[in-house]
């Protein structure tokens, strides 16, 4: 909570000494923006850690003196330095504080900053939807006030997305963008950031054009790559910026290893990482040794690969550093599986499997705290404007972070066969979920799924095809959701969705989607001849019903579906009470 204003006199008049009270926020105002731009002048030497504790400092001088430009301003400088550190979600919490100081339109082009160094935060932490989000609001700002700078770093974060998504082709026109804008308005930083982008994207591009066949275009592709990486490693030097050389050298390297120059690739990841080593940056430390690894492994000195992979993961500690020991055991079981050892290769892919599955339920928790932490600012904001709510705010925080406690104990929540939330936890969420919208008096759906003629399916191609049908339905039906859905097994090849704050409508298209994504999935390729579809029915929570209610009227609308022909989907308008009816009447 702000500290309060200097008090008044009943004329409305300040009191004695308010002068020096004045002077003195003079003085920390000035101390404040002096940090600031101490910060500013460590982030472009590379002193990360030193440039976010200024920046923090800043931050906290400016709140003492309730100037919300200026405060706004420290929170981004903090967060971006927090980026490069790979503390990634302190740099979201100091983005989300940032954008509600500058809400209401105090600033709408500091506000669009905010969010483009927001979405590289969430870009990091693997939650692609919050960074989009961020930059739709980004996109909004800097096509109404046609400033090139702010469209500059929305296309550029816009195309690095889409380069984490594995749409590398769709990356590279919006990186392209950027890089038009860098080249004609901007200044040497903004180019060798486009610059060593469109670098890294280019080494997703040449894999997926060469997967695909596409060998004249994946060449093109890796050419183009190389000729960014070689003007960014100019601009690096030239700037004398140790953590943009070591980035570029990393990127650099990457791609002459794609052109099989494994020696010029070596020595290039030789020199990212020693300056990784030597300025702190870890991240691009672990990246480099990797790269070093593929490259032996690519030479056939797996042994010398193996060496240096076992490093890596005795190294990469932090939480912050869960994909990279993900990605090690996948490139140890690579390479113990070109040795001829099969038990240690399958070892490290059931590894691999076990630290997948960790990040994304990190993923989940990150997504947990970071709305707790926004929730939390916006308790912050009430308490200041209205006391006599703290003590019902602070009872509903302590019920929500214990909500938040037991749906994250997934051990015994989770349907083994799938990875989906099994029907303890449904039961359990779906009262939850009943019970806010009816408090908040908020929209919500339920749905429930049912695979078409499954008993078919599991006489004809046997259990364990059936079981693979399933598990790749439910990944069908994960990928397809938003978020802050719910998806469950309900049992056998049952499922059930939950969609709070969506009207029916919406809750009905969103399962349109799925069944058609599941229709459209490529199921012969698993075997011959397998087709697979599946039926929903959808119903909104009424005023006044409970969770077994909506959901036996999804149930109903399901029964609806299959006896209209299946592969469909049914909605409902309201909740009645009614008797199930029998599917084969």
């Amino acid at each position: 909570m702000r500290p309060p204003l200097a008090p008044l006199t009943a004329a409305g008049q300040p009191r004695a000494g308010e002068d020096v009270a004045v002077t003195v926020g003079a003085d920390l105002r000035q101390r404040a923006e002096e940090l600031v731009d101490r910060a500013e002048t460590a982030r472009n030497q590379g002193d990360y850690r030193a440039g976010a504790a200024l920046a923090r400092q800043a931050a906290d001088l400016a709140a003492a003196v309730r100037d919300d430009r200026l405060h706004a301003a420290a929170l981004r400088v903090h967060a971006e330095h927090s980026v490069r550190i790979g503390d990634h979600e302190q740099a979201v919490r100091s983005t989300e504080l940032a954008a509600q100081l500058l809400a209401g339109g105090i600033d709408d082009r500091a506000l669009c900053k905010v969010q483009t160094v927001q979405a590289l935060a969430y870009t990091k932490l693997g939650l692609y939807d919050e960074a989009l989000r961020a930059l739709s609001t980004g996109l909004d700002i800097a096509e109404r006030v046609e400033e090139p700078e702010l469209l500059f770093w929305v296309f550029n974060r816009i195309g690095g997305v889409h380069g984490f998504l594995g749409d590398y082709g769709q990356g590279k026109a919006f990186l392209t963008r950027a890089l038009d804008l860098a080249r004609t308005d901007l200044d040497d930083e903004s180019v060798f950031c486009i610059l060593n982008n469109l670098s890294d994207n280019a080494v997703g591009l040449v894999k997926e054009l060469h997967a695909a066949g596409d060998l004249a275009g994946a060449e093109a592709a890796l050419g183009d790559g190389l000729s960014y990486a070689k003007d960014a490693l100019v601009l690096a030097r030239s700037a004398q910026h140790p953590y943009r050389e070591s980035m570029c050298l990393g990127n650099f390297g990457t791609l002459l290893t794609l052109a099989g120059e494994y020696a010029e690739a070596t020595e290039m990841l030789k020199v990212s990482g020693a300056l990784g080593a030597k300025h702190g940056y870890k991240s691009l430390e672990l990246a480099a040794l990797q790269g070093i690894a593929t490259i032996h492994i690519e030479q056939g000195r797996t042994a010398e690969a193996i060496a240096i992979l076992g490093t890596v993961l005795e190294m990469a500690s932090e939480p912050n550093e869960k994909t990279t020991i993900m990605a090690v055991h996948q490139q140890l079981a690579e390479a113990y599986e070109e040795r001829g050892d099969a038990a240690t290769a399958l070892r490290h892919y059931r590894t691999y499997h076990e630290a997948e599955r960790t990040v994304y339920s990190a993923m989940a928790e990150t997504r947990a705290r970071l709305l707790t932490n926004r929730f939390e600012l916006d308790n912050a904001r009430i308490e200041a404007e209205r006391a006599r709510l703290e003590a019902e705010l602070h009872r509903v925080r302590r019920e929500e972070l214990e909500q938040e406690k037991l749906a994250w104990q997934a051990e015994a929540r989770e349907d083994q066969l799938t990875g989906l939330w099994n029907r303890r936890h449904q039961d359990e969420e779906l009262t939850r979920l009943v019970g806010a919208a009816t408090a908040g008096n908020r929209p919500l759906c339920v749905a429930v799924g049912d695979v078409d003629r499954f008993k078919g399916i599991n006489d004809h191609f046997g259990h364990p095809l059936g079981d693979e049908v399933l598990k790749r339905l439910a990944g069908i039906l994960r990928a397809g959701s938003r978020p802050g859905d719910l998806v469950t097994r309900m049992g056998g090849e049952e499922f059930c969705l939950a969609f709070p704050d969506t009207d029916l409508p919406a809750a009905r298209d969103i399962c349109e989607r799925l069944r058609a994504a599941v229709q459209a999935y490529d199921w012969g390729a698993l075997r011959p001849g397998l087709a697979v579809t599946i039926s929903l029915g959808v119903a909104r929570l009424a005023p006044g019903s409970t969770a077994t209610q909506v959901l036996d009227a999804a149930d109903g609308q399901l029964y609806r579906a299959k006896r209209h022909g299946r592969n469909r989907v049914e909605p409902v308008q309201r909740t009645f009470a009614f008797t199930i009816p029998d599917p084969t009447a």
